[in-house]
């Protein structure tokens, strides 16, 4: 990129309520901070690029970026609603896109959205929801100003490797969560409670592959389109971010699997716990119906009864019970019912 240099410092940054940060870039060195107004200007100028952050912002504020770069109304509407899939379009020659982003908040995942408008000499990120700053990514391009020299597909690149990287620090704390689940799930009968937060788990990882496995598609589309503001020098980088979404996909559904395991072996062994105990059941059950059985025989009011003048016939049929039962308890405790 031919570009001017400048020995102009940069100023103190901007506040402005929406505005996270607004800074010019020549050579890969920011040279000014700058308010949304004179982004136009500067991004005119050759070699300079205009790299504006936005939290949350306004209706007002966006058209005022819109003015600024000649942003599609479209685009415009899509980043002020927050509620769009991972997407990639292009708009003459800008592009809009849309990623998803997620942190672990009280245990549940949750998702926010950034919006990029890149264009010959800006790039303009809008984050909405539950995000990581994109200040690191910032600190991180200008303390190397020789990769941030490469202009704005660069910048582009940055935050879509931040964003998912981010999808792994959430992964690996509910990696140890099912971790432990499969184990307690093996080790100890399962509560509601745990058959709860295995369904949300599961809930929530479906939620996560959903937001993930668009940005493969994104991804392959800066890598391969041709799209004229990513110089071919750079689709390298984006087949790095596709490889790093596909593994996330695939540690997702790993997880998931791994979750239904525990969710299916733990009502195996809710069925087998019970199956023991109806075995049980009708082990004792059968052993008392024949005393009961006798015993209910012998109580009748009937005259003539077999043994009933027998002079040991008590202590006979006290003793055929025994041998019985005896004999049913030997038999169960032999197959395991008892």
């Amino acid at each position: 990129m031919n570009v001017v240099p400048l020995t102009t410092p940069a100023t103190d940054p901007i506040a402005s309520e929406g505005v996270v940060a607004a800074g010019v870039y020549v050579d890969g060195r920011r040279v000014a901070n700058i308010a949304i107004d004179e982004a136009s200007s500067w991004r005119s100028k050759p070699g300079h690029v205009v790299w504006i952050g936005l939290y949350e912002p306004d209706l007002a504020l966006l058209t005022s970026v819109q003015k600024q770069f000649d942003l599609h109304d479209l685009a415009i509407e899509d980043a002020n609603n927050a509620h769009q899939r991972p997407k990639i379009e292009q708009y003459g020659e800008g592009l809009f896109i849309v990623a998803r982003t997620a942190q672990l908040i009280d245990g549940r995942i949750a998702f926010g959205e950034t919006h990029l408008f890149v264009g010959e000499g800006y790039l303009v990120s809008v984050r909405h929801g539950a995000s990581t700053s994109y200040a690191a990514v910032r600190e991180r391009c200008e303390s190397c100003p020789r990769a941030l020299a490469r202009g704005e597909d660069y910048i582009l690149y940055a935050i879509l490797d931040f964003i998912v990287d981010n999808y792994s620090p959430v992964l690996e704390t509910i990696h140890e969560e099912v971790e432990e689940i499969e184990d307690y799930v093996l080790a100890n009968t399962i509560t509601r409670a745990h058959i709860e937060r295995l369904y949300m788990l599961r809930r929530d990882l479906l939620r996560l592959r959903n937001a993930v496995g668009p940005l493969v598609e994104v991804c392959r589309r800066l890598e391969h389109d041709n799209l004229p503001m990513v110089r071919s020098n750079m689709q390298t980088l984006f087949r790095d971010v596709t490889d790093h979404v596909r593994n996330i996909q695939e540690r997702i559904d790993s997880m998931r699997e791994v979750l239904a395991f525990a969710f299916e072996a733990s009502l195996l062994l809710g069925q087998a716990q019970e199956t023991a105990v109806s075995k049980k059941l009708a082990s004792w059950l059968a052993i008392i119906a024949v005393p009961t059985a006798v015993a209910g025989i012998y109580g009748m009011n009937f005259k003539y009864i077999p043994e009933l003048q027998l002079e040991y016939g008590y202590f006979i049929v006290m003793g055929l019970m025994l041998v019985a039962c005896v004999g049913l308890y030997w038999r169960f405790r032999r197959v395991g019912w008892l």
